[in-house]
């Protein structure tokens, strides 16, 4: 298949510099797209692609973009901005993208704030991406200096003016509305919705937040258009994927594949199957805030739809592999003790009862659980579900609790029946 997101990336391969970036074809769809195509039409290309949001949510771009007024007299300034602080457990993808193929970030940023008008956009990096940061502030110069960044862009009237925001950190900087807060130098709290970004959103002006996988795809719709896009999936959810295998298989890394290429094809194939004398037991499909699938599930497409009926979420797309000499408990409270953590603090739901969970699981990992600890768990998993808290926080971080609970629950009752942790 054609991989158009990481053809110019690999691991003997440097970073495209721009002179190297046009000659495999860059800012070819940013001519077309501003010399060609109206705001409207790029906004209709995307949204007949099928493009769905690449950061964990799968809303479709389209029907996001659609939300920013676009009539006379709408604010002004509008904003785009680039969600790049990936710190998902598990999860890799993004970095790819920046340190491999800074200049493809760009070439999709200038193309969405077209499409969108928006005047100014900034990409708001992890603190820790600082390799992705020395690459981007480069690239970034390089376009400024050829006409890609700035007033009347090749001479098409467009102008925008692109930011490198560098994180302070924290994982609640990822929700789109904690985001902006902390853009705006206040704490990175969640916002109440409605109002949605796109209508109001950083400083109270009409503002888009796309991951960067989203974003990267933009040229290649521009180039290609919308049914060639789609004909790149397996599945009607169109598009190529970033995946990811973590853990203990031969082969971890990160691969552009397919959308909808199965789950074990993934494992088994690409990341090379589990290593010698290690059992697979379990797996987090798309980064720490999914629930749990087995082996059983290995035919299931890793589509959005498809992974959501059997009973997690694509999330990420980045796998977290659970072998036969991890503990079940002690790892699932390893991921509850970061998001606890990361709470920011501002519902009640959510930073008590993460505290509640996290305290109860440490009991049962250490050999003091009692009798009901495993309903109370449960208990939480619905209470901190969706609709419970302002943000996604801590209904993902009961997504591996609920579904550890579900397929090894046999572990559990060890802990708490035999006063000690198996594994230890």
């Amino acid at each position: 298949m054609e991989i158009p997101l990481t053809a110019n990336i690999g691991p003997s391969k440097t970073p495209p510099d721009l002179k190297s970036y046009e000659a495999r074809g860059g800012y070819t769809a940013l001519r077309r797209g501003l010399s060609e195509m109206t705001p409207e039409e790029v906004r209709l290309a995307v949204k007949d692609s099928g493009l769905r949001g690449r950061g964990g949510a799968g809303f479709p771009t389209g029907d996001k973009w659609s939300f920013v007024p676009m009539e006379d007299g709408a604010p002004r300034p509008k904003y785009l901005v680039v969600n790049a602080d990936e710190m998902e457990p598990g999860t890799f993808k993004d970095r790819l993208l920046l340190e491999g193929d800074p200049h493809q970030l760009i070439e999709g940023t200038v193309l969405s704030a077209y499409a969108i008008q928006a005047e100014i956009t900034y990409i708001f990096l992890r603190w820790e991406y600082r390799l992705a940061a020395l690459r981007l502030e480069h690239a970034i110069a390089e376009a400024y200096r050829a006409g890609y960044l700035g007033p009347d862009i090749l001479g098409s009237g467009f102008g925008l003016e692109l930011y490198l925001h560098v994180s302070a950190g924290r994982y609640i900087c990822g929700e789109e509305t904690g985001l902006l807060n902390a853009l705006e130098g206040r704490r990175a709290n969640p916002r109440s919705k409605p109002p949605y970004p796109q209508s109001v959103g950083v400083w109270g002006r009409p503002t888009v937040v796309n991951n960067v996988e989203t974003i990267c795809n933009i040229p290649h719709i521009v180039s290609h258009g919308a049914e060639w896009f789609r004909g790149l999936s397996l599945t009607g959810e169109g598009g190529s994927k970033l995946y990811g295998v973590s853990g203990r298989v031969n082969r971890p890394g990160c691969w552009e594949l397919p959308l909808g290429t199965t789950l074990g094809e993934i494992v088994e194939e690409h990341a090379g199957g589990m290593q010698h004398g290690y059992r697979l037991r379990g797996l987090l499909p798309g980064g720490a805030s999914t629930d749990f699938l087995t082996s059983e599930h290995f035919e299931v497409p890793m589509d959005f739809g498809s992974v959501e009926k059997a009973g997690s979420r694509l999330g990420t797309g980045t796998i977290i592999i659970l072998d036969d000499s991890v503990c079940p408990v002690g790892m699932v409270l390893n991921l509850e003790r970061f998001f606890a953590r990361e709470s920011c603090g501002w519902c009640t739901p959510c930073w008590g009862g993460l505290q509640l969970v996290t305290a109860t699981l440490e009991s049962i990992e250490a050999g003091e659980g009692r009798p009901g600890d495993l309903e109370l768990l449960e208990e939480h998993c619905r209470l901190l579900g969706p609709g419970y808290t302002y943000c996604a926080l801590a209904p993902g971080a009961m997504e591996p609790l609920q579904s550890a609970l579900k397929y090894f629950r046999g572990d559990f009752e060890r802990h708490i029946n035999e006063k000690q942790c198996p594994w230890h």
